[in-house]
């Protein structure tokens, strides 16, 4: 193979960190795999575009619709990522990576908000036409939630063999 035929690697980087800055990579699956790339590469100029790209997924609702893709039958609750989001943001020890999607995957984990609010979606009257379910219902219901929203989770952190702190 001639030198020319050869793909440029700084071309490359900067395409990959021009289609994060233009938020034209909008999946956990696209945005880890470039991050593994810039891994390897180990260049510095890359963190900011990742870490960009990764609070813009999250922020812009795209972790929610990846989210509700998985739990097409109890579709998971936004409040949930929010109370994630903001428990990241008052966390001192969320400086301890640079990406926020794994940060509020793992709050989500960790602080087992998904119980929480599996209950209170459970227990909502709209969730039962306006009326007020009995106990039993709201319990199973929850159960329901959980289990759905659980492996979700448990799928999209399965994206990170190794927790990405620094």
């Amino acid at each position: 193979m001639a030198p020319a035929d050869r793909p440029d690697p700084q071309a490359q980087k900067q395409a990959l960190i021009t289609a994060l800055n233009e938020h034209r990579i909008n999946t956990i699956g696209e945005l880890r795999r470039i991050e593994r790339i810039f891994a390897t590469l180990g260049s510095s100029d890359l963190t900011q575009p990742m870490t960009s790209a990764w609070v813009y997924y999250v922020n812009s609702n795209s972790l929610l619709t990846e989210m509700r893709g998985l739990t097409r039958n109890y579709p998971f609750n936004s409040e949930c990522l929010e109370e994630a989001k903001r428990r990241v943001h008052q966390d001192p020890a969320s400086n301890r990576s640079w990406n926020y999607c794994w940060l509020v995957l793992a709050k989500v984990h960790t602080d087992r908000l998904i119980p929480t609010y599996a209950r209170i979606q459970a227990s909502k009257p709209e969730m039962w036409g306006g009326r007020i379910p009995l106990v039993e219902s709201v319990n199973q219901l929850t159960e329901a939630f959980v289990k759905e929203w659980g492996t979700a989770l448990a799928q999209l952190l399965r994206y990170w063999e190794a927790a990405p702190t620094r």
